[in-house]
């Protein structure tokens, strides 16, 4: 049974922002933070979305040294999820979990306006 943490955007440069959010289950959030212990340094990660592939969108994590004044971000014991703002809308309501199968493993987004993926899987569209 996975058991889901709710985080609820908090960001005190937009206040239209009150109907975001994020589900982070229990394995990413320590995945997070093992991560970031062995980086020695960082507050915590960024998601966000570049353009590339044959969809047109591609998730993108990274690590976050600093909390811009920008980022929609909340912090959550002991590191920040931070949402680039540029990628607010096609964001909106993603899950973050972390799968391990066979050989590979990684961060899964699981994203309601996600309309399909490339057959790689590395890009996406949006229904917006």
């Amino acid at each position: 049974m996975k058991i889901a943490l709710k985080l609820v955007c908090v960001n005190k440069n937009k206040l239209a922002l009150g109907k975001w959010y994020l589900i982070v289950f229990i394995a990413p959030k320590d995945k997070i933070k093992s991560h970031l212990a062995k980086r020695g340094k960082g507050v915590g990660i960024r998601i966000g979305i570049e353009t590339t592939g044959c969809s047109g969108y591609a998730y993108k994590l990274e690590f976050a040294d600093k909390i811009n004044e920008e980022d929609i971000h909340n912090e959550y014991e002991g590191f920040s999820i931070l949402i680039d703002p540029k990628a607010n809308e096609i964001l909106e309501g993603i899950t973050v979990d972390y799968q391990k199968s066979g050989l590979n493993e990684g961060f899964e987004f699981i994203n309601p306006l996600e309309k399909a993926r490339c057959g790689c899987g590395e890009s996406f569209t949006i229904w917006i």
